[in-house]
């Protein structure tokens, strides 16, 4: 699930004196790529928000998965490439389906823990997951029961129903990232936030908050080195000032924002190779159902014919990203290709006043986001229209996710409009799962419920025939939008630029895999 420059490129200020810097180099005949790169020593790459929390079952995504997946081990892992194929990590000698309701693994021997916690056990891996039926990340781990240990090194992890994406949907994932159990007994923990207890995988990880987080190579990884001695994973929100950055050499690939897509596509800098992703990414305007401004349906249906979400694809996203109109992405089971409402802002007002409700305003927080600006731009404009006054609040990251949490403090309290985007797994299963009544005040913001959701939930967790799952899955997503709740917008896709010497690990969602990266030089 899903957004400061660093020391030497914070601001434009600093920037551009690093051009001089950049011109002497360039003039001595090797780009600043090639003296990042050469003789595969590091590499400088964006980061496009700061971590939070690394424990995989209290993160939040994104970087925090990208960051577990390169120091603590895991069972298997998604292929980088374009199709979503898993395979055995390097920790395992073997994992496999032995039938419908077992996985069988078999452990490395001689992978130490740093930290002096001993070896990479089977109890490491039953531990883990087990812990992950009882954390935030719970519904990713419903169909599975246990995990037996048979030795030291062989475990088998037990289902409770079959479920064929669970693979994709727990284990390769950063919910599939194994800590370690003798560090969190020794530490009396049972959880933790940015200090990991124990690392164990081809990189060790110091994070420099507001500026980078900088992987080296683990002393204590015994098996194949990695390609990259080092890793600065440089801290640049914005997407212009990381693009930027990339065309002056001070990075090696960055994300492109949505607005420069067909521009790079068209015209991609010097030794640059540049990729669009489809990803499995959805983003909607959501709404607390239980705020009073917002309680009553008709305000929330009004709100939803009132705003041109065309518009916002043209100027937000120059017409690259499709319309979308559920959470689920294309290629799925269950994905929508309509919605029951429409831009229709005669219907928006007719709505409005049938409620009753006259001087309505609203507040509308989202991420500083180029993209996100411009759509809550619209949506303001779209509303005033209406007679709906919106306050457009822009913040930072770590403000941002904390909206909904009860857990964060009493934010949630107030909050009425937000954009929103999350991401997921190749099933729909995984996307549906954050809706659920247990996610109220967690990350069902919108705070609504339904039996029927909640039954037709389960039941696709155990559903095997293709064509009923795609009965549910769109039945779950009519409910979502029949609650007024949601105002769909895009599945974005990702852009990414890199030099031409760097074979990235980019799985087929847009997401990194630092283990997987080569070099081609």
């Amino acid at each position: 699930m899903e957004d400061n420059m660093s020391n030497f490129s914070r601001s434009r200020r600093k920037f551009i004196s690093n051009s001089t810097a950049i011109a002497a180099t360039a003039a001595s005949g090797l780009t600043p790529q090639i003296l990042s790169a050469a003789g595969h020593k590091s590499l400088n790459l964006r980061l496009h928000r700061d971590i939070q929390i690394l424990d995989p079952g209290y993160m939040i995504g994104g970087a925090e998965g990208t960051t577990e997946k390169a120091i603590m081990p895991t069972l298997m892992h998604v292929r980088a490439g374009d199709t979503w194929e898993w395979e055995p990590s390097t920790a395992v000698e073997n994992v496999a389906y032995t039938d419908p309701m077992h996985i069988a693994f078999k452990l490395k021997p001689g992978l130490m823990w740093d930290g002096g916690y001993g070896e990479f056990t089977a109890e490491d891996v039953k531990f883990s997951y087990e812990r992950m039926k009882q954390s935030e990340w719970d519904g990713k781990w419903t169909a599975m029961e246990r995990v037996d240990v048979i030795d030291k090194y062989n475990g088998v992890i037990v289902m409770n129903q079959s479920f064929g994406p669970f693979p994709f949907v727990a284990l390769t994932g950063a919910t599939g990232c194994i800590v370690c159990k003798a560090a969190f007994e020794a530490l009396g923990i049972t959880q933790y936030t940015t200090d990991v207890p124990a690392q164990l995988g081809p990189y060790k990880m110091e994070w420099k908050p507001k500026d980078r987080l900088v992987f080296t190579s683990h002393p204590n990884w015994s098996l194949e080195k990695p390609a990259y001695e080092k890793i600065n994973w440089i801290l640049i929100e914005d997407d212009n000032t990381a693009e930027l950055a990339y065309e002056a050499g001070e990075v090696d690939l960055t994300n492109v924002g949505p607005l420069s897509l067909i521009r790079y596509k068209n015209n991609p800098p010097a030794d640059t190779t540049m990729r669009i992703v489809a990803g499995l990414r959805y983003t909607w305007m959501g709404m607390n159902t239980d705020h009073p401004k917002l309680k009553d349906i008709r305000v929330r249906q009004a709100l939803q014919h009132a705003v041109d979400v065309d518009s916002i694809l043209q100027a937000g996203y120059a017409g690259v990203a499709p319309k979308s109109y559920g959470i689920v992405p294309p290629g799925l089971v269950g994905k929508r290709n309509e919605s029951k409402y429409s831009y229709n802002p005669k219907k928006a007002k007719e709505l409005l006043d049938s409620s009753g409700v006259s001087g309505l305003s609203l507040t509308l927080q989202t991420l500083n986001r180029q993209e996100r600006m411009t759509a809550a731009l619209i949506i303001q404009a779209n509303l005033a229209e209406i007679g709906v006054q919106v306050e457009i609040i822009p913040l930072d990251t770590g403000p941002f996710w904390n909206l909904g949490q009860e857990s964060k403090g009493d934010d949630w309290k107030d909050l009425q409009l937000w954009i929103m985007r999350f991401g997921g797994a190749p099933d729909p299963y995984d996307h549906f799962q954050w809706f659920r009544k247990a996610q109220v005040g967690v990350w069902n913001w919108e705070r609504w419920s339904d039996a029927e959701f909640e039954d037709l939930y389960e039941k696709g967790i155990a559903e095997t025939n293709t064509e009923e799952r795609n009965r549910i899955y769109l039945r779950m997503g009519e409910i979502m939008e029949d609650t007024g709740a949601y105002l769909w917008i895009t599945h974005e896709p990702e852009g990414i630029m890199h030099r031409n010497s760097i074979d990235p690990g980019i799985l087929p969602d847009g997401r990194h895999d630092f283990r997987q990266y080569r070099s081609k030089g």
